[in-house]
């Protein structure tokens, strides 16, 4: 009895030394980020942390390659068809996809998401609205009809707002995808607390503001990632982030700011990225005189754009100045030659002749937030400063990120700074920030019905137009136009710079989803 128990006192040691090692032989990747998360529901989230969480834990049917928006590559569909009218979409579903519980992906899945995502009616909601109808015609095909012809489709379902989610799961914790889903649907906290996709990770957990676990999908039926735990912990500063990188606490850091990169530079411990990224950003100036008050007439927001310091922006941050809204980059973008150029005498002019020659005071509204190292409270001292020169004198008042969003998204702020990302990779995304488009509707009040009716008929061609040249033609001619009158003073697109562990490999900024988790691994 005695030798029986000594050996079970082994037996019990090895196991419990195994699952040890096996706790220390887990690679987990610590990443540092100032957190946008506004929701991690495929339907509702929207901001550019939410797009770093999706793709890791949702696959969407077409995506793009890893390094660019070059071409439309297959997902969760193999292949798809088009008919000759351009309204329909037919797509065929990979056999071998599943979800994180096993069961297969089926194109009753692919209706249900689509049509959770446009009827919940959250901020991505928009994207879908093209979408009249999605039928499985069996379950493994799929087909869309679109309400009007869309040349930018396809870029469109790569947002990870049309991650395909596991629709049995979702409606047995309280989802809808029904027409009343805004206000029927009870799925939100289940999806923030747990994720219910195909993709290579599963949620572990969220507290927000403070970290998110992502942990491998051993269901996941393509390629194993490396990383068997990623954590993405809040680091709001960027100075802490680099301290933090260079103790070792994290692996990644997405938002340090120039000077910070600088001193890193020769540190053989860490690697340096940096490249051109595609986020502007800008002032909105509300159409509405109620709400926008002065910055409503569009001989003030020519002025405000002209005084703006462009040059000094760019060395502050790195990057160019965008030509337009559109960032510079994307097909038929203006370089940052043909953008506005500061002329203070100009805007000074300008400001008189809208009856402001002794200028006048403001409010500018904005989130005090720091994103891929640009630091909003900076670039608003020197927005202020340089509106002095011309006589308007800017009160600043900075808001916690979310409440900033909520009088943003509601169009309420007069005057406010910004940044934006397309939604869709394509120069259809210009129109957002155009009459009928999302942005100029919502949160500027720039709508079709106070616009002139030669921009309304430019808008409804290029919305359609599908010839290169002649959509080259229409976009040119826009963004010209908002040169001169829209309610929008773009005035830097900085570089992305990332800093990261020199062991670390894989690592690819993407201009939809900015980081692909699944793709990283470790030098052994």
């Amino acid at each position: 009895m005695k030798l029986l128990r000594f050996l079970a006192i082994l037996l019990a040691i090895a196991m419990l030394a195994t699952s040890f090692a096996s706790a220390q032989e887990e690679r987990v990747l610590v990443i540092g980020h100032a957190e946008s998360t506004d929701s991690l529901d495929p339907a509702r989230g929207y901001t550019q942390t939410t797009g770093v969480i999706h793709r890791a834990l949702y696959e969407t049917l077409v995506t793009f390659p890893d390094d660019s928006a070059a071409e439309i590559l297959p997902m969760l569909a193999t292949d798809w068809t088009i008919s000759d009218d351009g309204l329909s979409y037919t797509f065929n579903l990979n056999p071998a996809a599943v979800f994180s519980d096993g069961s297969p992906v089926t194109a009753e899945d692919v209706v249900y998401s689509v049509n959770r995502l446009k009827n919940i009616q959250g901020s991505p909601s928009f994207l879908a609205a093209i979408i009249a109808d999605v039928v499985a015609d069996d379950a493994d095909t799929v087909t869309f009809t679109l309400s009007d012809v869309s040349p930018a489709f396809l870029a469109n379902l790569a947002n990870t707002a049309f991650g395909i989610t596991n629709s049995e799961v979702v409606t047995a914790n309280g989802g809808s995808a029904a027409e009343d889903a805004a206000t029927t649907d009870a799925a939100l906290d289940f999806l923030n607390s747990n994720s219910a996709g195909s993709g290579p990770y599963i949620l572990e957990s969220w507290e927000p503001q403070v970290e998110t676990v992502l942990v491998r999908n051993e269901n996941y039926y393509g390629d194993a990632p490396y990383f068997d735990r990623v954590i993405i912990t809040n680091i709001p500063e960027p100075a802490t982030q680099k301290v933090a990188l260079e103790s070792g606490e994290i692996d990644l850091a997405l938002d340090l700011t120039s000077d910070q990169i600088a001193p890193l530079e020769g540190n053989p411990n860490i690697t340096i990225f940096r490249g051109p990224g595609n986020i502007v950003h800008f002032l909105l100036m509300n159409a509405n005189p109620d709400i926008g008050g002065p910055m409503a007439d569009p001989l003030v927001q020519r002025a405000v754009r002209m005084a703006l310091d462009y040059p000094g922006y760019a060395a502050l941050w790195g990057g160019v100045q965008p030509g337009s809204m559109m960032f510079y980059g994307n097909a038929y973008s203006f370089a940052p030659e043909q953008g506005v150029q500061r002329d203070l005498d100009g805007a000074r002019a300008l400001l008189a002749e809208a009856g402001y020659a002794d200028g006048f005071d403001i409010t500018l509204e904005y989130p005090t937030f720091t994103f891929q190292g640009v630091n909003m409270d900076t670039n608003a001292q020197k927005i202020q400063a340089d509106l002095a020169e011309i006589g308007i004198n800017v009160t600043l008042a900075p808001a916690e990120l979310q409440v900033a969003l909520e009088s943003y998204r509601t169009g309420q702020e007069g005057f406010g700074y910004w940044f934006w990302g397309p939604d869709v990779l394509d120069p259809i995304d210009f129109l957002s920030f155009l009459p009928g488009g999302k942005v100029a509707d919502e949160r500027a009040l720039w709508t079709p019905d106070v616009a002139s009716e030669e921009l309304n008929a430019m808008v409804a061609e290029a919305r359609i137009a599908t010839d290169p040249a002649a959509r080259e033609e229409l976009f040119t001619q826009l963004q010209a136009y908002t040169l001169e009158n829209s309610p929008w003073a773009p005035f830097i697109q900085p570089d992305v710079q990332t800093a990261l562990a020199a062991d670390l490999q894989g690592y690819v900024w993407h201009p939809q989803w900015l980081l692909d988790v699944a793709l990283l691994s470790r030098a052994e």
